[in-house]
């Protein structure tokens, strides 16, 4: 991805053209923005929330319907906007569809957030303190 230029200068003067924004990965600034965009709304924010608790195998629209007390009708919709993001996939089995966050997409966006965060120092303690215990799990395990 081509780093974007920025335009700073003085109103009349002359037009100092800079680049602020380093590669970012995968990550393009409109598909940050609607996923953040698709989060920022409450039930969609519960919704995948739910799915990413829920783990790889996701849960039906219905257990999703009870858990949240949502009609079908206003479920499907916030299914196919987190769907339509990237931030969730659904999956048919028999007559039931299946739900689940896409973590990948869940780690992209997190990691363009945090990309280039404080100069490369630990400034996220909550990540880390979060992350940790899941890693150290997974280094036990694998010994």
């Amino acid at each position: 991805m081509t780093p974007l230029p920025c335009i700073s200068g003085e109103i009349g003067g002359a037009v100092d053209i800079s680049y602020y924004f380093d590669d970012t990965g995968n990550m393009e600034i409109g598909s940050a923005s609607a996923r953040l965009a698709a989060l920022g709304h409450e039930t969609r924010l519960a919704i995948f929330r739910l799915l990413v608790q829920a783990g790889p195998e996701g849960v039906n629209a219905g257990v999703i319907c009870e858990r949240l007390d949502l009609a079908a009708a206003t479920l499907s919709f916030h299914l196919a906007h987190l769907q339509r993001v990237g931030l969730i996939r659904g999956r048919q089995d028999g007559r039931f569809i299946y739900y689940a966050a896409d973590y990948s997409a869940m780690d992209t966006l997190l990691a363009y957030l945090t990309d280039n965060c404080c100069q490369g120092g630990q400034c996220l303690p909550k990540v880390a303190a979060v992350a940790a215990p899941a890693k150290r799990r997974r280094a036990a395990s694998a010994r």
